[in-house]
């Protein structure tokens, strides 16, 4: 809801920590094959198109919460729509879009629902929100969220760290619940 951005703003942040330079991670090649990094969650790809231009390891270095609110907000929250999604809902799409992206995680919500998985909210999915059980649509997400991780080829390196992200996303969607 709209005043739930705040908190899972928060969340996310604190889940996602400050700046970190992982040759392992996929997000850190930019596209002209430049080492990128990422920090509070958000890759230099993203930083640098946000900003409309290169930026470097400093300056990455040198984001803070206030500088990437609005990047947050618009791409992410309002991305998925979230406030118009029902409270623990909205944070569990929320993190699931921060980590793997807006339309893959509408996609993942709308084949929970059992809608068609276009990417796009619209009214179809929003009927189908309104009409479930939100506990079950936050358990079924975060476990369809988990069995995609499965299958990516680093998640034997990061197992564990993404397999505490999602206990802990849905703890706490599920404690936002009603």
């Amino acid at each position: 809801m709209k005043d739930n951005f705040e908190q899972c703003f928060a969340l996310v942040l604190k889940t996602e920590g400050g700046f970190q330079d992982d040759p392992h991670d996929l997000g850190n090649v930019l596209a002209d094959g430049r080492p990128g990094c990422t920090n509070m969650g958000v890759t230099q790809a993203t930083w640098e198109a946000w900003v409309g231009h290169m930026v470097t390891h400093a300056d990455m270095r040198a984001l803070t919460p206030n500088d990437v609110l609005p990047l947050y907000k618009k791409n992410f929250w309002d991305g998925c729509n979230c406030d118009d999604m029902p409270y623990g809902l909205d944070y569990a799409l929320y993190d699931l879009a921060v980590n793997s992206g807006v339309r893959r995680a509408i996609r993942f919500l709308q084949q929970v629902l059992g809608v068609t998985d276009d990417g796009v909210i619209g009214p179809a999915t929003m009927v189908a929100i309104n009409g479930g059980d939100d506990r079950d649509l936050i358990r079924k997400l975060c476990d369809k969220r988990l069995n995609f991780l499965r299958g990516i080829p680093s998640w034997s390196r990061y197992s564990t760290t993404w397999g505490d992200r999602i206990a802990s996303v849905e703890k706490t969607s599920l404690s936002m619940v009603g």
